[in-house]
């Protein structure tokens, strides 16, 4: 019997390859840019790479499933970072980000650089972390990469 289903391909990307755009500035500060690296329908997820200068951050988030990162350079502080209760992050380190993790803001205070999988959408709120800004799904970042792409 023949297999209905297409079989899902891999996917290697050369990062020299992908133009650095902006992120959007509705959901970050001071100028970060990112390269889309790839996006899974299949499981909701999507993958990044993010240059985040000197005093950017991200806005207030949940993440509404986990996600893994890894600091390749600078330093990153998380949750308010350690002088607020969460966490501050040297390169190079990993971290893990649980389901229903909230950041008020992840602030950059050196050029830092990471990559980070997201296994479902990120929902950006205002500091207190109630009214909803974004929902930010694999489809949405598509569409936001693919409007980059085109300016």
């Amino acid at each position: 019997m023949k297999n209905r289903y297409s079989p899902i391909e891999g996917r290697a990307v050369e990062l020299d390859d992908v133009d650095w755009v902006p992120f959007p500035d509705a959901l970050s500060a001071g100028g970060i840019r990112w390269k889309l690296l790839n996006v899974a329908p299949e499981l909701g997820s999507w993958a990044a790479i993010f240059d985040c200068p000197a005093g950017s951050s991200f806005n207030s988030h949940h993440h509404i499933g986990p996600g893994e990162y890894l600091l390749t350079k600078g330093r990153m502080e998380v949750r308010g970072g350690k002088d607020d209760g969460g966490e501050t992050v040297n390169a190079p380190a990993y971290g893990y980000e649980a389901t229903s993790a909230f950041h008020g803001k992840t602030y950059f205070p050196v050029d830092s650089e990471f990559y980070m999988t997201f296994l479902g959408p990120l929902q950006f709120v205002d500091e207190s972390g109630g009214k909803t800004h974004a929902l930010v799904t694999w489809d949405v970042v598509q569409h936001a990469w693919d409007g980059a792409q085109a300016a």
